[in-house]
């Protein structure tokens, strides 16, 4: 099964397995945990050029991109996956996606913010990081991105 195999799974196969599962709406509350896990599982890089361990050591969430946590986020929230493994891989996707919000286009912050607010799941620093990335990118946003992040800020309070 897909569970046994997630340790070898990149952090774009990650997303796409949680996007494919919700897209279908096929519940899978064991394998949403695994990824949560695996998400969060330790990680080096090696050097290439001299095959030896460089400084940049991690999770495989520090590899996921803007496109990645966001789809990562709709699924759970859209499969209304919320239990206390999940709840811990979502604090620490904040954290990243807090790092890498430079990189987010309007829909991206639009579904991030949605999905945190489906799911109930506080995450204030978040928040206030893609209010101020909103601000900036507002003109990019569509009718839809701008009433479902309202409504995700209205949600959470």
């Amino acid at each position: 099964t897909a569970i046994r195999k997630l340790d070898k799974f990149d952090s774009q196969n990650l997303a796409n397995t949680v996007w494919a599962y919700a897209t279908v709406k096929y519940p899978a509350p064991q394998l949403f945990d695994a990824v949560s896990e695996a998400a969060l599982t330790a990680t080096t890089s090696m050097s290439s050029a001299n095959n030896s361990s460089d400084s940049n050591t991690g999770n495989k969430l520090d590899t996921f991109n803007s496109q990645a946590i966001a789809n990562t986020v709709w699924a759970f929230a859209s499969m209304g996956h919320y239990t206390p493994s999940s709840k811990l891989f979502l604090d620490a996707l904040a954290k990243s996606a807090i790092k890498k919000l430079g990189q987010f286009n309007s829909q991206e912050m639009a579904i991030t913010t949605w999905g945190y607010a489906t799911l109930n799941h506080p995450s204030p620093k978040l928040f206030d990081a893609i209010s101020y990335q909103a601000i900036q990118k507002l003109p990019t946003f569509n009718s839809q991105g701008i009433a479902n992040t309202v409504w995700a800020y209205a949600t959470m309070g």
